[in-house]
C-alpha cells in the first residue's frame, strides 16, 4: 500500500488530499505544515504532494531529495529560481510539477496544443479564467498551462508572445500574441477558456470546475503513479498517457 505525505495539510485542498487518498486505498503517511520538518514526513513516505506554498518549496525539495522519494508539486505561482529548483531536483527523483492536476485539464491542454498549432498564429488566442476570491496569484497557474500549450502548438515562447493586464489605449492587438483574463469572485472553484478567434468564427474549448476533489483524486493517481519511476520531470500528460 503506498503512502502518501501531505505537503501543507491544514488547508482546503489538504483535506481534499486525504479524502482522495482514503478512496485510492492509499495510506496517509502524514502532513507537514508551517513550523513542520518536512524531512521527517519524507522518510516516512513512499511519495509526496505539495499544495502549500511557493516559499516552503526549497525545503520540501531538499527533504523529498534526501529521503529520495518522488514529489509531485501542485503549488501555483512559482517563479524561474523555482523552476530551476525542480529541475535540479528532476536529477535526482521523480518530480512532476504542474499547475492543475485534473484529467479533464490536461485532456484540455493537449487539445489547445493541438488547435494552436493547425489553425496558426492568424487565429487570435484568448485565455480567461475564473476563480474564488480568496485566490492570491493571477492568472492562475491553470491559465498559464494552457498557455504554454498553445505557445508549443505555435512553436514560440510564451514570455514573448504574452499580453495581460489590458487598460487604457493599448493600441491594436499584437500579432500571434497570447492573451490572458483574470476574474475573481464567489466561490469559483476553477473555470478556464480557451478562445480561438479568426475571421467569421471563433472556437471556444472551456473546462469547469465542480469540485476541489478533482484536483485531489488527480494528484494522489500521479503521486501514485510516480511511485517507482526513474529521475526526471514528469508531467500529467505523461501519467494520462497522451
Amino acid at each position: 500500500m503506498a503512502r502518501i505525505g501531505i505537503i501543507g495539510s491544514e488547508g482546503r485542498m489538504g483535506e481534499a488530499l486525504r479524502r482522495a487518498i482514503a478512496a485510492a486505498g492509499f495510506e496517509l503517511a502524514g502532513g507537514a505544515d508551517r513550523g513542520d520538518d518536512p524531512a521527517r514526513l519524507a522518510d516516512a513516505s513512499d511519495a509526496l504532494v505539495d499544495f502549500s506554498a511557493p516559499a516552503a518549496l526549497e525545503g520540501t525539495i531538499h527533504a523529498a531529495v534526501g529521503a529520495g522519494v518522488p514529489i509531485l508539486i501542485g503549488t501555483t505561482g512559482l517563479d524561474a529560481v523555482h523552476h530551476a529548483m525542480i529541475d535540479s531536483a528532476a536529477g535526482a527523483i521523480p518530480v512532476l510539477q504542474t499547475g492543475n492536476t485534473s484529467f479533464g485539464i490536461t485532456l484540455l491542454a493537449h487539445l489547445v496544443e493541438e488547435a494552436a498549432a493547425r489553425l496558426g498564429q492568424e487565429w487570435d488566442l484568448e485565455v480567461l479564467e475564473m476563480h474564488h476570491r480568496m485566490k492570491v496569484d493571477a492568472p492562475s497557474g491553470t491559465a498559464l498551462l494552457l498557455g504554454e500549450a498553445a505557445a508549443a502548438g505555435r512553436g514560440i515562447a510564451l514570455t514573448e508572445h504574452s499580453e495581460r493586464g489590458r487598460d487604457g489605449h493599448t493600441g491594436v492587438r499584437a500579432p500571434g500574441a497570447i492573451g490572458f483574463a483574470s476574474l475573481r469572485g464567489g466561490t469559483v472553484a476553477g473555470e478556464h477558456s480557451v478562445i480561438l478567434a479568426g475571421e467569421q468564427e471563433r472556437i471556444v474549448l472551456s473546462h469547469m470546475a465542480e469540485d476541489r476533489m478533482i484536483f485531489a483524486h488527480g494528484a494522489i493517481r500521479a503521486a501514485a503513479w510516480l511511485i517507482g519511476r526513474a529521475p526526471g520531470r514528469y508531467t500529467m500528460g505523461q501519467v494520462l498517457g497522451l
